[in-house]
């Protein structure tokens, strides 16, 4: 049997543990960037279509800081129309436009299924 000394023990231990935390980083970081793809497509599918050019403007921009994955969903032409469409908004001469949900709703249906994969991802290392 051979003896392995405590710093060689440490070295490996360490090394174990970084190719854990890289493969883990690496899964994480391709599940957001894929669930932020799929929010995207479902916001453009299920966005209100009077002539489609509102569905065209969302985008998905990279807002990522070191060692933190975050994109955002939004519309780069209409921004200012989202909350008026999502909610609704009243009308000039009295009532209300009744709100059309379209990127609450695409953001509640993938990022809780991201949630799960992503502990998932932590329990089998990558």
């Amino acid at each position: 049997m051979a003896s392995v000394s405590v710093n060689q023990l440490a070295d490996a231990i360490v090394d174990a543990v970084r190719e854990y935390t890289e493969d883990v980083t690496e899964a994480i970081d391709q599940k957001v960037e894929s669930t932020a793809d799929l929010v995207l497509a479902d916001a453009k599918q299920n966005a209100p279509k009077k002539t489609g050019k509102y569905a065209k403007g969302f985008v998905k921009t990279d807002k990522s800081l070191p060692g933190r994955r975050r994109f955002v969903v939004w519309n780069k032409k209409y921004y200012r129309l989202v909350h008026l469409l999502e909610f609704g908004h009243a009308k000039v001469k009295g009532g209300r436009v009744p709100g059309k949900p379209h990127l609450i709703p695409a953001h509640q249906r993938h990022v809780d299924g991201m949630l799960s994969d992503i502990k998932q991802i932590i329990r089998n290392g990558g």
